[in-house]
Order: structure tokens, then C-alpha cells, then sequence
């Protein structure tokens, strides 16, 4: 039966050779398929030989993954470091009008005796003409001031060695500059206070440094002094003492903001008119430890750690006192406030609730019944800050009847 293979041949030519002819031995048995059969079985051959191959990889299982990417671990986190290398010198500018102007800096003509060094990436305090009292070296990278500095200066005035990296400055550089009333050096790398400070000096700024000591007897000579500005250094309780300000005689702000204090600090001068205290962690205020400044008007304890039982009742019922900033504390009442108060800073704290039968430094049966001719005997508070507390609406009615004046109050 499976003896013989039948060809299947194409019978395109006419047929004829499907009928066996006469006179033939033995009959051919053939099958003959029409040519559009065949086009239609190899159009679906090609159609249905994907689908089986794949078949054919599911199920032995042969189907290729999409190979994994590698997993890379986590870059290691470096901390960013200065570069070592500093910018060249800027080129000398064109030559001045003054023939003794340092080529690196400019000299006004208008303006002949200031020197403007800022912004030059200068390594070191060119030569001074005599000439010059306004000397601006602000943003370079000057790290030392060496005696000779200012030889040839002696007549400065103002100084701005701003944003440096000063870290030394010689005994005697500043001494002999005898006429110097303003001195700018915040933004520097300086350990503690320059001594040998000029005896006419008015404006000493050295905030944002590394300051950790002050000298003892640093300000002894400098009676003018009316601003020192320490803030954002590295200044404990350990540093200050009864004598640390002595000779400051006529200082009106000072500014002690952003250091690491717990205490108030002792021997503040008398003279004080602005005394700055904020970011540090002072707990407690020593009982009438505001007496003693008869002129102080603006006071600034926000962020620090003052609680109710840090706070004596009185310690702010002073005479002159119109500012008062005590914002995120742990303060959970009103203090008693002086009648000449202008503008109280309360929020941020954790105050439940107002009693202004309590806080009124004036009776209220007095108040009630003024009138125009008695303003000066009513609380002059115009401006109240209470929210971050613990306060609930509406404002308590004789806390507006206390403070008739009141024209803002953030609730």
C-alpha cells in the first residue's frame, strides 16, 4: 500500500497527462493539484510557521528573558571640599588718574580718598596710599594681616576685609590706625576678638567667624564703641565674665545672636539700647537682670529655651522698653509687660490661654472711663503677635480693653 510515492505534479499544461495513454505497460497513478492550491497552502505555511515556533519555545521552555540590568550599588556620599587651588589675580586695570594707585584696585576720581580692593581675588593687602580713609577689600582671599599691612594708612577711617579667610592678625596692625571708627570683618575664620583694637573705634563687626574667646581687657580703651556685632560664632558662658565689656561705656547695641549660650551674659554695659540675644539656650532670666539698663528698648530672645518658671513677673516691665521678642520659647503665659510697650513678639510658644485682667499693666476700671486727655496713662501696645500657640478664637474682650491701641493682632 506504502509502496509507492505519488508525485504531486503541477497540471497547469492542459491535463492531458492526467489520463494514462494508450498502449502503456502499466498504468501511472499521479495526483495532480490545481497551481492556485499550492500558492494557498505556501501563503499559509508562511503564516502559521511563527505561530508554531513559538508554540514550539513555550512549551519547552526555552522563551529568552530579557536579560536584567546590573545592579549598581549607591554612590558613596562625599562631603564637598574647598578647593585648594585659588583663582589667579584679576589683570591690573588701566592706569590711574593717581599715580600711587595700586594697578589692582581702582581709585575713583571722584572719590579720591577711597581705594576700592573688593572682588579682585587678592592674596594680601596691597600698598595703601596715605591718602586713602575708605578702604574696601571686601570678597578676596586674603588670610592674614601682617604688621605692615597698613604702614602707609594710618589716616583710615573705614575698613571692609568682609568674606576673606582671615585667620591671624598681627598685635599691633590694627593699633596704630588711630582714626579707624568703622571695622568690617564678619564672614572670616577668625578664633577670637583682634586685640590691640584702635581707640576711636565705632562699629566693630565680626559676626559669622569662629570666635570662641575675647581677650581679656580686648575693649578697655574703646570708649566710642557704639555696635559690636558677634553673632553666628562659637561663644559660651565660659567666655563672659563681670569685666569681659568693661571700658564699653557708651555701647548701644550689642549682638550676641546665634551662639551657644545658656545663660544671660554678665556685665552687659549700662548704655545698652539694643541687646540681641536669639538662637542660643537660655533658660532662665535672672531676677532684675534688665534693671540695670535704664535706656534698653528693643529686646531679642526668640529661639531660645525660656519657660514660665525662667521668667520673673517683672522682668520686662521696664520704663523705656518698646520692642519685645520672645517667639519660640516654652512660654505657656502672657509676661507682664511695661505701660510703654509698643510691639510684643509672642508666637511660636505654647500659651493656652489670655487673662488680660492679669497681663494689664493699667487697672481696667481706670481705663475704662478715660478719656482723650488721658492717652498717656493707657498701654501703648499697637502691635501683638500670639500665633503658633495654643490659643483658641475669639480674643478675649478685656484683653482688647486693656490695650485700646492695639491696631494688629495675629491670633
Amino acid at each position: 500500500m506504502w509502496g509507492k510515492f505519488l508525485p504531486v505534479r503541477d497540471c497547469s499544461d492542459g491535463g492531458d497527462d492526467a489520463v494514462p495513454k494508450s498502449g502503456a505497460s502499466e498504468p501511472t497513478s499521479s495526483c495532480c493539484l490545481p497551481q492556485g492550491n499550492i500558492w494557498t497552502m505556501k501563503v499559509a505555511f508562511r503564516l502559521l510557521l511563527p505561530l508554531v515556533l513559538v508554540l514550539i519555545s513555550e512549551v519547552s521552555g526555552q522563551r529568552r528573558k530579557p536579560p536584567r540590568k546590573p545592579t549598581r550599588p549607591p554612590p558613596e556620599f562625599v562631603e564637598p571640599v574647598e578647593p585648594t587651588e585659588l583663582p589667579p589675580p584679576l589683570p591690573p586695570g588701566p592706569p590711574s588718574v593717581f599715580p600711587d594707585c595700586p594697578r589692582e584696585c581702582y581709585c575713583p576720581p571722584d572719590f579720591p580718598s577711597a581705594l576700592y580692593c573688593d572682588s579682585r581675588n587678592l592674596r594680601k593687602v596691597p600698598i595703601i596710599p596715605p591718602r586713602i580713609h575708605y578702604l574696601y577689600l571686601q570678597n578676596n582671599f586674603i588670610d592674614d594681616l601682617p604688621e605692615e599691612s597698613f604702614r602707609n594708612a594710618t589716616g583710615l577711617k573705614w575698613v571692609n576685609l568682609d568674606n576673606n579667610r582671615i585667620r591671624k592678625v598681627d598685635r599691633r596692625v590694627l593699633e596704630k590706625l588711630e582714626n579707624l571708627i568703622f571695622l568690617y570683618m564678619e564672614k572670616n575664620q577668625l578664633k577670637e576678638v583682634p586685640a590691640f583694637l584702635p581707640p576711636n573705634l565705632e562699629q566693630l563687626r565680626l559676626s559669622r567667624n569662629q570666635i570662641s574667646k575675647i581677650p581679656a581687657g580686648v575693649f578697655n580703651k574703646l570708649e566710642n564703641l557704639v555696635l559690636l556685632d558677634l553673632h553666628h560664632n562659637k561663644l559660651s558662658d565660659g567666655v563672659f565674665n563681670k569685666n569681659t565689656f568693661k571700658g564699653l561705656k557708651n555701647l548701644m547695641q550689642l549682638n550676641l545672636a546665634h551662639n551657644i549660650l545658656r545663660k544671660m551674659p554678665p556685665g552687659v554695659p549700662n548704655a545698652i539700647h539694643q541687646l540681641f540675644l536669639d538662637r542660643n539656650n537660655i533658660e532662665d532670666i535672672p531676677s532684675d537682670y534688665f534693671k540695670e539698663f535704664p535706656n534698653l528698648a528693643f529686646i531679642r530672645l526668640n529661639y531660645n529655651q525660656i519657660s514660665d518658671k525662667g521668667l520673673p513677673k517683672n522682668s520686662f516691665n521696664l520704663t523705656n522698653l518698646l520692642v519685645l521678642h520672645l517667639a519660640h520659647n516654652k512660654l505657656t503665659n502672657v509676661p507682664f509687660i511695661s505701660p510703654k510697650l509698643e510691639h510684643l513678639y509672642l508666637n511660636n510658644n505654647s500659651i493656652e490661654k489670655i487673662n488680660g485682667t492679669q497681663i494689664c499693666p493699667t487697672s481696667l476700671m481706670s481705663i475704662q472711663d478715660f478719656s482723650p486727655s488721658d492717652l498717656e496713662s493707657v498701654p501703648r501696645l499697637r502691635y501683638l503677635r500670639l500665633d503658633g500657640n495654643l490659643l483658641k478664637p475669639p480674643i478675649p474682650l478685656d484683653l482688647m480693653m486693656c490695650f485700646r491701641l492695639l491696631q494688629s493682632v495675629v491670633f
